[in-house]
């Protein structure tokens, strides 16, 4: 296998050892691109940085931080540089981290550079918003000679970056290359867990980042803890609805990137979908949180997506349906949540029926 023997050596005794230094190249240099340049980077890696434009690169470069995405996390200084894709190509590892309306053009033009045979991990959470197609699938087609390996799981960036222990799953088809990822990734920091549920993985990355939206929503409006209780659980029945008609296995949404993502980015105070959603609660439009929190909000994006996919697999999703509303069609919050409240009576037995438990 070409692409494991860029990363392994035979040893005397017959087994495999990974060659700490290799050539990695970070594509995306925001909060999660850094933390993940900075992590492999103290794992001995020799690490490239990409960014989009040059003034990015150039700012980072000289701060040797992203005082936007990542204020106080200072990157080591072994990090290099660069704007230059057929430059970030030159790599025996290729980390998207780009945001998810980007990885389709970036992608797109990677390819022209790309080398055969080198594994892509993507790391973005989302859906491509023409097509509705999972990012994985999008790389995969436009990048035709690269392993792609899905990394998802409940990881905020300025944890990774300062040492919490954090867990996540290095996912693939192929379970030989997702544990090369495993062990790119893995310190005593970081724990990477392998999964062949591909499509699993990523719905669940990218589904919770509505209901955290929907939960930092119910915070603006000064509602409680049953009430994102309620979000979290029926959310979380959505999510697994609808991975299952796209083909997905039940049970991976039980863990770290099902319940364990929708927990922490619903709750914590670095999940930038909760902090534009307390705003929208509070009282702003959507496009006017997104400028307050400086950031991507994946959220909004994938509401979107998300609400079409409900449509075209038949799937009842009524909070990603009142998250729609409030976001494109001006519903406001309060009459969203006197909508869900006010449905037809339902049995809760309907959740585990569907397979999930």
């Amino acid at each position: 296998d070409k692409s494991i023997s860029l990363l392994f050596v035979p040893t005397q005794g017959g087994g495999m050892e990974i060659i700490m230094k290799k050539k990695i190249s970070v594509i995306g240099s925001g909060g999660w691109g850094c933390a993940l340049a900075q992590l492999l980077s103290k794992k001995g890696y020799e690490v490239v940085l990409w960014s989009w434009t040059k003034e990015e690169s150039d700012r980072i470069k000289t701060d040797r931080e992203n005082k936007v995405c990542l204020e106080g996390i200072k990157l080591n200084d072994n990090i290099k540089y660069t704007y230059n894709l057929k430059e970030a190509a030159d790599a025996d590892l290729y980390v998207f981290a780009v945001p998810s309306h980007a990885v389709s053009g970036t992608s797109k033009a990677f390819s022209e550079f790309a080398k055969k045979d080198v594994i892509i991990v993507n790391v973005a959470k989302g859906f491509e918003k023409n097509g509705l197609k999972r990012l994985s699938t999008v790389i995969e087609n436009n990048c035709v000679f690269n392993p792609v390996v899905v990394l998802s799981g409940p990881t905020h960036a300025e944890e990774v970056a300062r040492g919490v222990p954090t867990t996540i799953v290095a996912a693939s088809a192929d379970l030989g290359i997702a544990e090369i990822v495993q062990d790119v990734f893995m310190n005593d920091k970081l724990r990477v867990y392998t999964h062949d549920d591909v499509i699993g993985v990523e719905l669940g990355g990218a589904l919770k980042n509505i209901i955290a939206l929907c939960a930092g929503i119910s915070d603006g409006l000064g509602l409680g803890d049953n009430t994102k209780a309620a979000l979290m659980t029926r959310g979380l029945a959505e999510i697994s609805r609808l991975g299952i008609e796209m083909g997905a296995r039940s049970h991976t949404f039980a863990g770290l990137t099902g319940v364990g993502d929708l927990i922490v980015t619903c709750t914590s105070i670095h999940s930038r979908n909760r902090r534009a959603g307390i705003l929208i609660g509070k009282g702003m439009t959507a496009e006017e949180a997104q400028k307050e929190v400086k950031m991507v909000v994946e959220g909004v994006k994938a509401a979107e997506s998300a609400y079409l996919l409900s449509k075209q697999y038949n799937v009842e999703m009524p909070i990603t349906e009142a998250a729609y509303k409030v976001l494109f069609e001006n519903m406001l919050p309060k009459d969203a949540v006197f909508s869900l409240m006010n449905r037809d009576k339902k049995s809760e037995a309907d959740f585990t029926e569907a397979g999930w438990l």
